[in-house]
């Protein structure tokens, strides 16, 4: 198989191009090429394209990575003040401005990260000393893009942000959907939200903005376990897992990770459940022979045996609360594909029938 080829984050470009700003103003000429040197310890070498007096831009390399920005136009412009001082940083067009507190950013400030805020400031500094200087940087084309991203979400308003903690983009990377789920989940607890609902996508998510209208509820994918330990270190005092039966009967089995090539189970787990009920061999073997578990529905109703989804949403709260080790409680909600009920641990119910997900319980 032919590895994958990594690409450069917006803020290795947006650095490159502050460099060359400050160069371009010191010796009177755009350079054509510059090399920074990256967090991760390696050479970038980008080309530069001159956009008018003091503004330049690359062209964002993203490698082999579904990036949104791959390709876009990343630009920035330095201005240059006389007296020393600090470098701060402006939303130019296609950066967003962070607008809600929970975020490593303040409220008002440019959606410009603090490593890329580094590179920049390094690269400023490399060329101007101690003074004092105020960078714009801008994607072209951003405010459009990033309505395809967690922004809007994490409360970052007008574009993208310029990102990155190694200048270094590897592909489908991981851990940049896990900070994403981090992020939302800050800005939550900022809120003030102490109880949430993680949901496993935004099919999940429109089923319990039905079901609790005005509960917490925030994307996890399939990174259960990461998401229940980030919440429960931010300080949620409930989380409520909430999905259908091919993803949450996983969690019901034990599993954290419930991506389909990482985890399986979900049949045997529901043939468990409904063989410690009782149930005929026939409907067990209907089980295992399921395609999905949203079949297995209508059957497992008519034979009398509905609660099976009561008793694996008390197993997946049961999992979720060893994980997160008593830092918070823990309930599980099962719907179908419709989004209707279909089955949910005590606690749950508790919580969404007496409404008890504000910051203080309603019902005292």
């Amino acid at each position: 198989m032919k590895a994958l080829r990594c690409g450069y984050t917006t803020g290795a470009c947006a650095a490159a191009c502050a460099l060359v700003s400050c160069l371009w103003q010191r010796d009177g000429r755009c350079p054509q090429q510059v090399e920074i040197m990256l967090p991760a310890g390696q050479r970038y070498v980008p080309e530069i394209r001159p956009l008018s007096p003091g503004r330049c831009a690359v062209t964002k390399d993203a490698g082999d990575d579904p990036d949104v920005t791959d390709g876009c136009e990343v630009w920035a412009e330095a201005e240059i003040l006389e007296e020393d001082g600090p470098v701060t940083f402006l939303a130019g067009e296609g950066v967003g401005t962070v607008t809600l507190p929970g975020l490593a950013l303040a409220p008002g400030e440019a959606a410009v990260n603090p490593v890329p805020r580094r590179m920049i400031e390094e690269a400023v500094r490399s060329v101007i000393g101690a003074r004092a200087a105020r960078v714009t940087v801008g994607i072209t084309g951003g405010r459009e893009l990033a309505g395809r991203t967690f922004n809007p979400r994490l409360g970052i308003e007008g574009g993208l942000s310029i990102l990155g903690t190694t200048g270094i983009v590897r592909p489908m990377s991981e851990e940049a959907l896990k900070e994403s789920i981090r992020l939302e989940l800050s800005v939550k607890r900022a809120q003030g939200a102490e109880i949430l609902a993680l949901v496993f996508g935004s099919q999940g998510e429109a089923a319990m903005r039905r079901i609790a209208p005005g509960l917490c509820c925030v994307q996890m994918s399939n990174y259960v376990g990461f998401a229940l330990e980030a919440a429960a270190g931010l300080g949620f005092r409930r989380i409520l897992l909430c999905g259908q039966p091919g993803k949450l009967v996983k969690v019901a089995g034990g599993s954290m990770q419930t991506h389909s090539a990482v985890s399986g189970g979900r049949r045997e787990t529901l043939c468990a459940h409904l063989a410690l009920m009782g149930a005929p061999q026939a409907l067990l073997r209907q089980a295992m022979d399921s395609v999905t578990l949203e079949g297995m529905i209508a059957p497992v109703a008519e034979a009398g045996f509905s609660g099976v989804w009561d008793g694996l949403c008390e197993a997946a709260a049961g999992f979720a609360a060893s994980r997160v080790r008593g830092a918070a409680e823990t309930g599980a909600l099962m719907t179908d594909a419709s989004g209707r009920v279909i089955g949910a641990s005590r606690c749950a119910l508790l919580w969404i029938n007496g409404e008890r997900y504000g910051g203080e319980d309603r019902d005292g």
